[in-house]
Order: structure tokens, then C-alpha cells, then sequence
């Protein structure tokens, strides 16, 4: 049964981020939690695109981007969430929402890893780049019964060529998309990386 997702989301995620980085870039550079939320959701998409592999990723991510979300609704920036969840010391408590963020940003670190690695490869398999993504980013993370059932999982991935086709995009358009994506996404990344710690949090745990 084919994986029904939304037109071109490789599009969606490639522009929203680019324009979450350029804000960053801007003067007022604090990170509004509506748009990130927002452009986070785009990349959900690509999980299920993966497959069984990421199954864990795409449920873990999409609970917390829907939190995030929800979130947005009543609290402005990125800034702010994070010094109510540490007023209320719940920042390390499981379903927090800066808990959650940091889930967030992990999957989009990883998503940033496997197009650089699909980029610098040839070759039609994504064994090696989903497994040098999973392996830089997820493993240090978990326990050893979900890394060997990812390890199982790589083997069912989709080509690189199915992959395209389920984000309808060609070679060319998914380069582009990819490219913009790692450059934009890695600003975002390093300036939530930057936040946990400027507030003294940490980011591996």
C-alpha cells in the first residue's frame, strides 16, 4: 500500500527553514515557536517515507511536534517556553516541552545528516547514509534492543529513487531542496544547541 503524503513536502520543508534561518539571521533573532512548529511539521513526512526503519523516529517526533505545536498557541517564542519549563524545574521531565524540543532538533539533525550524506553518494541505496544519520545522531541515545531493530529495518529503506518519487521531486529538485534544507536547518540547529547552553542545560540527555 502506498504511503500517502502531502505534495512535494520536500519543497515545504526546504523553504519554511529558510525562512526560520533568515529571521534568525534578522536583528531580532528570537526564534518564534508558531513558525518552527510549523516548519517541523513538514519534515515529518520524510519519516514515513523512510519506512519501518524510522517508525520509532516518526512517532517519537510527530507526539512532539504536536506538543510544540499546541505550545505555540499560547506561548511566544522558543526563549520563553524554555524559562517556564526551568522556573518550574521541569525541564528534564518526561513530556516537557523543552524535553521535547530538544527530541525536536534531534530529528531534524538527523534528517540534515542523511541528505549530506545522499548528496555525496552516488549510489541508488540508502543503507549508508540512513545508517551514518542514525549512527551520528539516534544510537548514543539508545538502549541496544532499538538499535538492532533499526539495524533490521535499513534493510527494507526505499531507493534513493523511491524515495524521490514519493516526494515527487527529481533528481535536480530534490539536490536543490536537500542543499537549502542542510544549510538553513543547520542554523536553526546550532542556534537551538546554543539556547540549552546559554541556560546551562546541556543537550545529551
Amino acid at each position: 500500500m502506498a504511503v500517502a503524503v502531502e505534495q512535494q513536502p520536500l519543497r515545504k520543508m526546504s523553504e519554511s527553514f529558510k525562512g526560520l534561518a533568515d529571521n534568525i539571521g534578522a536583528v531580532r533573532s528570537d526564534l518564534e515557536l508558531a513558525p518552527f512548529s510549523q516548519a517541523c511539521s513538514h519534515v515529518s513526512p520524510l519519516f514515513r517515507c523512510l519506512g519501518i526503519a524510522f517508525k520509532f523516529a516518526e512517532l517519537d517526533y510527530v507526539a512532539k511536534v504536536d506538543d510544540l505545536l499546541e505550545t505555540s498557541k499560547s506561548i511566544v517564542t522558543v526563549h520563553v517556553m524554555m524559562d517556564q519549563d526551568i522556573q518550574a524545574n521541569s525541564v528534564r521531565r518526561a513530556g516537557s516541552h523543552t524535553r521535547n524540543l530538544l527530541r525536536v532538533k534531534r530529528g531534524l539533525d538527523m534528517v540534515k545528516v542523511l541528505f549530506e550524506q545522499i548528496l555525496a553518494t552516488e549510489s541508488n541505496s540508502l543503507k549508508d547514509p540512513a545508517s551514518t544519520a542514525y549512527t551520528h545522531v539516534f544510537a548514543p541515545f539508545h538502549g541496544w534492543a532499538i538499535r538492532k531493530a533499526v539495524a533490521a529495518g535499513m534493510y527494507a529503506l526505499p531507493t534513493k529513487a523511491q524515495l524521490l518519487m514519493k516526494l515527487n521531486e527529481d533528481e535536480s529538485s530534490a539536490r536543490t531542496y536537500m542543499q537549502n534544507y542542510i544549510a538553513s536547518s543547520a542554523l536553526v540547529i546550532s542556534y537551538i544547541d546554543q539556547l540549552f547552553t546559554s541556560k546551562e542545560l546541556g543537550i545529551d540527555w
